[in-house]
């Protein structure tokens, strides 16, 4: 591996925290005048690094730590998330979306798509989606595959066409974005901002939900590698529970990890090819730097490219026909 893109991405972690904790200060109090920030916490290594880091910008007293589980949720992610946050000081409230989710019809729309591919799907049966079939040793795509089980049986997976796909993604959607919902209305109340939680990979590849996770007030680790989220974590004392849980989307109810669901490398390979992609350097030598074979570098930036592609979209603010000065010129000069 070359020392070169590894060190590029080691930080100096008391710098960093200064870093992200005044510019969050200034954001939260000056920019969106807002006199706290309301994180949602699943348990994860982002969002407890987030809770601290605003804990520490302002004040555990001013930031409301939120778990919204439903029904499908790992247990284990509300009980990392409740004992961090006591670790913090920070007020912590659960409010369970799974009647919401309901009325929204969440969960049946997205077993009407399984039950046209796997007719006996029903009650006890569980899900996820998973990719398979491209990989570094494959020129081809990716391709998309339902995975359920009965009730004590075993997993078997089904390949999903278009359509199905689609409503699974689009009915599991909701979930995201009835957090959201819930985290604005809090933060509403108190007059706080929402603290977005993704870091560069989800950021830059696209891997959250447009009004779900991927709205937000502000977005404090956007800028840096999982591996750079993992540094911070021990530097903020995270506990080693929660750094050493794999990622996982917490979204289907068979456990889910995000690599297996949308990211082509374990993280922390993947963070050292797109450094070295965004560095500039060729194939060739990146594939020389990382002890990897120059075909299978080629596919994974081929793979980058295609995800910033498709994220584009999602990171577009809502599109006017004609300009409207007036606004564009007020946010430009408070921007701060």
């Amino acid at each position: 591996m070359s020392e070169a893109i590894a060190e590029r991405l080691r930080l100096d972690l008391d710098q960093v925290t200064g870093q992200i904790t005044s510019a969050l200060r200034h954001q939260v109090g000056e920019v969106l005048r807002r006199s706290g920030i309301v994180v949602a916490m699943s348990g994860g290594v982002d969002s407890s690094v987030c809770a601290a880091l605003a804990a520490a910008a302002v004040g555990a007293q001013r930031v409301l730590g939120l778990s919204l589980p439903e029904r499908e949720s790992d247990a284990e992610s509300l009980a990392l998330a409740r004992e961090w946050a006591t670790q913090l000081g920070i007020e912590f409230l659960v409010e369970d979306i799974s009647g919401t989710l309901d009325a929204c019809g969440c969960y049946a729309r997205r077993d009407a798509a399984i039950r046209r591919l796997v007719p006996a799907y029903g009650e006890g049966w569980r899900c996820k989606l998973v990719l398979e079939g491209g990989g570094l040793d494959s020129g081809r795509l990716s391709i998309c595959y339902v995975a359920v089980q009965p009730p004590g049986g075993d997993v078997r997976k089904v390949r999903l066409p278009a359509r199905e796909f689609r409503e699974i993604v689009a009915a599991t959607n909701f979930k995201q974005r009835v957090r959201k919902m819930l985290e604005y209305y809090h933060a509403d109340r108190l007059h706080f901002a929402v603290l977005g939680t993704p870091n560069r990979l989800e950021y830059d590849q696209g891997f959250f939900v447009k009004g779900g996770d991927g709205l937000a007030d502000v977005k404090p680790i956007a800028h840096l590698y999982k591996s750079q989220v993992y540094q911070l974590a021990e530097h903020l004392g995270v506990p080693p529970a929660v750094r050493s849980r794999p990622p996982t989307t917490d979204t289907y109810s068979l456990p889910q990890t995000q690599e297996e669901f949308f990211f082509s490398l374990p993280l922390t390979q993947l963070d050292l090819v797109l450094q070295a992609h965004n560095d500039g350097r060729s194939a060739a030598e990146a594939a020389i730097d990382l002890g990897m074979q120059r075909e299978h570098v080629e596919r994974v930036y081929r793979d980058i490219e295609r995800k910033r592609n498709a994220t584009r979209a999602l990171h577009l603010p809502p599109l006017l026909v004609d300009r409207v000065p007036e606004v564009e010129d007020h946010q430009s000069g408070g921007a701060g």
